[in-house]
């Protein structure tokens, strides 16, 4: 996916320039720029701090041009849309449901992926189990290694962090409230 492709069709279409939209996040028109130009890759808590500039969410950003099927509470593996990135892939449960009041992820990370060193940190609440793998979770000043049929749940607010130490593929499934994707 062409993620500087897709804020600029996004914020021109908001009527942004770079610097209004630089000026509402607190960084670099250059920044805007850099990242547009696919010059630098953001992490999902960058790309999202933008994002909350223009106003759009994660989940809109990723998936506002897919074709909305007919409304039923299922969804099939190809319903659930990749709003991941940095190798790390979050797969959205409920993308098409209208007003969701929280976000449930079917979370994949190859071996040795990180949620990324700058802490995440958000409001709401999140919590999730461990289905495959083995995953160091870092919750404000403590660290758990977690493994599978094991789980979380925290204040989001709280700078956190999930890191794939294993040798194998680790699978979340998650949710949290607000929906931020």
């Amino acid at each position: 996916m062409d993620i500087g492709a897709r804020l600029q069709l996004v914020r021109t279409g908001r009527g942004l320039s770079q610097r209004e939209l630089a000026k509402r996040v607190g960084v670099t028109n250059s920044t805007i720029s850099l990242i547009e130009q696919n010059k630098v890759s953001p992490s999902v808590a960058s790309l999202k701090k933008v994002l909350d500039g223009i106003p759009i969410s994660l989940a809109d950003f990723f998936t506002h041009d897919l074709e909305i099927a007919a409304d039923t509470p299922f969804y099939a593996a190809g319903e659930q849309p990749d709003v991941g990135n940095d190798g790390i892939h979050y797969y959205l449960v409920g993308q098409r449901r209208p007003q969701r009041r929280m976000c449930i992820l079917r979370e994949v990370m190859p071996p040795g992926s990180d949620t990324g060193e700058s802490m995440l940190n958000h409001e709401g609440e999140e919590g999730g189990v461990i289905v495959a793998g083995t995953v160091e979770v870092t919750v404000g000043h403590q660290v758990r290694v977690l493994r599978a049929g094991e789980a979380y749940y925290f204040e989001s607010r709280v700078p956190h962090r999930f890191r794939n130490i294993g040798e194998d593929e680790a699978v979340i499934v998650s949710a949290n409230t607000p929906a931020t994707f």
